[in-house]
């Protein structure tokens, strides 16, 4: 039975994952083993064939070294962290991951198996051990459109995309909450009262928006009844790192 540790299964994306797991029995198939970046030897999530009832610290290398399969959706900058600091102790395991820092690198392979099955299949013969998730954009497009590329039926895609904050992961969405809160909580009063002039509501959820004490740490920026034009990195050429995810991974 292949030892499996679980990084970063609290956030969004590893709750999800953790339910779907759950729904399909897929921890009847491994000893799982969980890990955290921040709550070392707290109590592990119950499930099947529990490899140990703590939680172990998803920096300890050594522990990391002794699981057949590292399944993170931990984020990139842990991903940078560790994983060369793993293959370099000379762990031979599969490292599955949820975050884009591996995606474009020669020795991994992009999942997506209902459309790229057999090229998964192929790496795995040939002793590939990195599998990566491919961006959320990107692999919805593939979805829908894989079978028109396959017959060559499509000259040109033009994508817009509106993302939502469970994007960017749990704590951005709660921030988002929060910014939700203090809009209302600012204007309380006057909502309550029938009378209020709509252009003083709006005035003062407009100043509670744009005051130091915002809750906009995570975000940098209020996004509560707003959009934010702009996410991943400026790449110097008019286009986001998001923006490039569509062209190059699906190419």
């Amino acid at each position: 039975m292949l030892k499996v540790a679980m990084v970063g299964w609290r956030g969004m994306v590893g709750s999800v994952l953790m339910q779907r797991m759950r729904e399909e029995n897929d921890f009847a198939h491994v000893e799982t083993v969980f890990f955290s970046t921040s709550n070392a030897g707290g109590k592990a999530p119950e499930v099947p064939n529990l490899g140990d009832t703590k939680l172990h610290d998803a920096s300890d290398i050594e522990r990391l070294k002794a699981m057949d399969v590292v399944l993170t959706c931990q984020g990139g900058d842990w991903t940078n962290e560790v994983f060369p600091k793993l293959r370099a102790a000379g762990w031979k395991g599969y490292w599955v991951d949820a975050a884009s820092a591996l995606r474009m690198k020669d020795d991994a392979v992009i999942v997506l198996d209902p459309l790229n099955l057999h090229v998964i299949r192929g790496a795995l013969e040939r002793g590939t051990r990195n599998f990566v998730g491919g961006n959320c954009t990107v692999s919805l497009m593939m979805m829908a459109l894989a079978g028109l590329l396959r017959e060559n039926l499509v000259e040109w895609i033009a994508a817009t995309t509106y993302q939502a904050a469970s994007g960017a992961g749990a704590q951005n969405m709660r921030e988002l909450l929060a910014q939700m809160g203090a809009a209302h909580a600012s204007v309380a009063s006057l909502l309550a009262d029938p009378a209020s002039a709509i252009l003083e509501i709006d005035a003062k959820v407009s100043a509670t928006m744009r005051a130091e004490s915002f809750p906009t740490a995570h975000f940098g920026v209020p996004l509560a009844g707003s959009l934010v034009p702009w996410i991943d990195k400026d790449l110097g050429d008019g286009s986001s790192r998001e923006e490039w995810k569509g062209d190059a991974e699906l190419n």
